[in-house]
């Protein structure tokens, strides 16, 4: 046999070979196609049904299961170069053992999702730092006294008395208004900024309350009453005053107010028509014939008829209770008369 023929019959015999091997790969390729196209709506169906699935799991549920998942596949992974050596059918080991353990881990994390939360929950409250009581009850009873307040006086006589707890806040910039109006021209200003001082100091030295003097200002805000807003709103606190006004814009603001006005009247005796009470008629009254007599408390009583008796300790049967913006007002008429000696 030549060369030539040889040659030949080698190239013959590659070009078979050849031929037989890219025939099986296209043979696979088909009916791997085939298969695709046959499966493929099902595939589909099933990733659309696992996704609405999943998305309609609780997130705590979802959590807990991938939780579970994520610590099989970790476990899979540590035992991975123990399984590598294994030979024949049992190269397969590493990747049944991933799907297995991760499927172990999925059911026990959704079966512990509770505990899990709680742990999490647990985890996240101990990174968290911790306030202080004391710090945090100190927000909460901040007491911040505006200059009207502090002239008036009364806030003296109810922290003797225990009704207000927490912290006194005094600013610094409510002590400057009351010294500008203690240094005033004016002598009814002048005594009243000098009251507001003798208040302070009541307050701090005589009483068993905590004052704090809030040293800081805002200094872009120019009126004193806003201040105030701000400075509560920053202390969470509550603003104590007996202005109108600015009870007014605290409501508006967001802000708590303790009003001694509506505490004075809130705590003022009960009179009822039909009750009997015993005043002291001190001067006329506007319409003819009308005596004017106080209580303790300062609630105005017109006796009808008593202009006769200015001066005179008498028994009154109440007829009527006003109640008005400016306060409470009761009418009443003689009962019995008794001449002041």
């Amino acid at each position: 046999m030549n060369p030539g023929q040889i040659w030949t019959e080698q190239a013959f015999g590659i070009l078979q070979r050849s031929l037989g091997y890219y025939g099986h790969v296209a043979a696979g390729a088909v009916l791997g196609l085939l298969l695709a196209a046959a499966m493929a709506g099902r595939i589909v169906l099933w990733l659309e049904r696992s996704a609405e699935r999943t998305a309609g799991m609780p997130a705590e549920e979802l959590a807990a299961g991938t939780a579970g998942a994520a610590a099989g596949l970790l476990l899979a992974a540590l035992l991975y170069p123990a399984m590598a050596k294994f030979d024949g059918v049992w190269t397969l080991a590493p990747a049944a053992a991933a799907l297995m353990f991760g499927y172990v881990g999925m059911r026990l994390g959704l079966s512990k999702r509770a505990e899990l939360a709680a742990g999490w929950q647990a985890l996240v409250e101990s990174r968290k730092p911790v306030v202080p009581q004391e710090e945090v009850d100190g927000f909460e009873e901040h007491k911040i006294l505006d200059t009207s307040v502090i002239i008036d006086g009364r806030i003296a006589d109810i922290c003797k008395t225990g009704f207000i707890e927490g912290t006194l806040v005094i600013p610094e910039f409510v002590l400057e208004e009351l010294q500008h109006i203690a240094d005033s021209s004016d002598l009814l200003k002048r005594n009243r900024g000098r009251r507001g001082l003798d208040i302070l100091n009541k307050i701090q030295k005589e009483l068993d309350v905590k004052v704090l003097i809030y040293e800081g200002d805002f200094e872009e805000i120019g009126e004193v009453d806003s201040k105030l807003v701000k400075l509560a709103k920053a202390l969470r606190g509550k603003v104590v005053t007996n202005d109108f006004n600015l009870n007014k814009v605290c409501e508006l603001q967001g802000v708590s107010v303790l009003n001694i006005n509506d505490l004075a009247n809130a705590v003022k005796p009960v009179v009822l028509p039909g009750e009997e009470i015993v005043v002291q008629v001190i001067k006329d009254g506007k319409e003819h014939g009308q005596g004017v007599a106080y209580l303790d408390d300062g609630t105005m009583i017109v006796v009808e008829g008593g202009r006769d008796y200015i001066g005179t300790t008498m028994e009154v049967l109440v007829t009527s209770v006003l109640q008005t913006s400016a306060g409470r007002m009761i009418f009443a008429k003689p009962k019995l008369l008794e001449k002041a000696l």
